[in-house]
């Protein structure tokens, strides 16, 4: 299984045009993304297919994780490494069945310690907390502090992710808290130079 650490870049529809997906999501892997999320809450069954599918095959060119958001047909029909579900989502027991036990399971949990617990009792390869900071894409979402990342890292020995709002400037702080990835989304897709916000990121790891 490739290393669940670094940059992880969720795509978000609202930000990244159509028509420059995939360009658009190749850059932040040339800026050093090591996982992408493939997250797209609309219906359009044709559009998600050919998003995906040209996703899988530019995170093979650049050796990167695959997780498609919450759809475990997609991730199986275009062989993503895996998925990540939410409390709302499948079961984590029926995700596995489905998608096999050499797929990656990933399982937000929010700010809250016992469904980190929970995930990591029923086979989860990664568990993520958040949001840590304001977020526009989540506004209400649930506040988690640096606190919870340094407890899990003690506890558990599966990856840990922060997400929710996170920016090469306030980062620091989540990285030497424990967080093996961040998860981000704006600071990245609605940066003017993707390739330049995803090396910020980047650098932060090897620093």
């Amino acid at each position: 299984m490739k290393q669940l650490r670094g940059l992880y870049a969720i795509t978000d529809e609202k930000l990244i045009a159509e028509n420059i997906f995939t360009s658009t999501v190749e850059q932040a892997l040339l800026g050093g993304a090591r996982i992408i999320q493939y997250r797209d809450k609309s219906t359009n069954v044709k559009k998600r297919l050919s998003q995906a599918s040209a996703l899988k095959t530019i995170c093979d060119q650049h050796n990167a994780i695959l997780i498609i958001n919450d759809d475990i047909e997609l991730a199986l029909e275009v062989d993503a490494d895996g998925v990540h579900i939410g409390i709302n989502d499948t079961a984590l027991a029926d995700a596995r069945t489905k998608i096999g036990e050499k797929k990656i399971i990933g399982v937000s949990c929010y700010n809250k310690f016992e469904l980190a617990e929970q995930a990591v009792a029923e086979g989860a390869n990664y568990i993520a907390f958040g949001s840590f900071f304001s977020s526009q894409i989540k506004p209400n979402a649930a506040q988690a502090t640096p606190d919870l990342l340094m407890k899990a890292k003690h506890q558990f020995d599966i990856p840990i992710c922060a997400i929710g709002g996170i920016t090469s400037e306030n980062a620091n702080v989540l990285i030497e808290s424990g967080a093996d990835m961040l998860a981000i989304i704006s600071d990245i897709y609605a940066s003017d130079n993707v390739l330049a916000a995803s090396q910020r990121i980047k650098q932060l790891f090897e620093d």
